[in-house]
């Protein structure tokens, strides 16, 4: 079986993030950068179907050179080969660009299972998978945290709300979008970061219509959150009137009941 992983490196989660000056995004001149988190068990589950069913695992990562580091973590932790689709500005492309130039990096691979993260770290969007899979015309999953691989059928166990859970049976080729914590995540060993040295790393720059294309999005100004404090008094001192005034805001302002 062969097992493509989308992996994204994003700004690391202890880092001290500042807005650039032009107010779009923060300043990544100073900043260290790691796995995006969701990515990471994607990889996780990537490993454990093709040490049950065989085959090989390939990392697929998008962005400049220091992407490389991301990719050469996935190889020493067990990924055979990696395809690094390069460009210093892809980070900004919009989950359909970033999607169309994924897709056409991977597509002569011809993958059984494609999995991704449920989304990345720090722009969260959470369509880049779902919109692979409508590009490449195959069934996909989101939010799955059990994946039961066996011959050309998928099992995938999805989170839904409340609590519940969905089992769910789907053909292959398919593609998943993987939520965190769902394994525990394996360390590289010495012996597979020696062993990743020698692993092949295929670099592939994106079409120009597809990077320049016009986006239907865009992120207008970033800012850090303001802080305020406002203090409202219910019930003047009746118990019960003011958890009858505290449950009415909580359903008709804040809608969480």
């Amino acid at each position: 079986m062969k097992i493509l992983v989308m992996m994204k490196q994003v700004a690391n989660k202890d880092a001290i993030l500042r807005i650039n000056k032009e107010n779009t995004w923060i300043e990544e001149g100073d900043l260290s950068f790691e796995v995006s988190e969701s990515d990471g068990y994607a990889l996780e589950e990537a490993l454990r179907v093709k040490e049950k069913l065989g085959g090989e695992v390939v990392v697929c990562s998008m962005g400049p050179q220091r992407v490389k580091s991301v990719i050469k973590d996935a190889l020493a932790r067990g990924a055979d080969r990696a395809i690094h689709v390069v460009g210093d500005n892809l980070g900004q492309l919009s989950p359909y660009a970033a999607a169309s130039a994924l897709v056409a990096a991977i597509r002569d691979e011809n993958p059984d299972l494609i999995l991704t993260g449920l989304q990345s770290d720090d722009y969260g969007y959470g369509q880049t998978g779902v919109i692979m899979a409508e590009l490449l015309g195959i069934p996909h999953a989101t939010i799955a945290i059990e994946v039961d691989a066996s011959g050309d059928k998928l099992r995938v166990k999805r989170e839904l709300e409340s609590g519940w859970y969905q089992w769910y049976s789907m053909p292959l080729p398919a593609l998943l979008t993987i939520q965190s914590g769902i394994s525990q995540i394996r360390y590289a060993t010495l012996k597979g970061i020696m062993a990743a040295k020698k692993k092949e790393i295929k670099e592939v720059t994106p079409a120009a219509e597809i990077v320049d294309r016009p986006t239907h999005q865009r992120i207008e100004r970033i800012y850090l959150p303001q802080k305020s404090k406002q203090t409202q008094l219910l019930g003047n001192g009746d118990a019960k009137a003011g958890a009858v005034a505290l449950a009415e805001k909580l359903h008709n302002e804040a809608r969480v009941i």
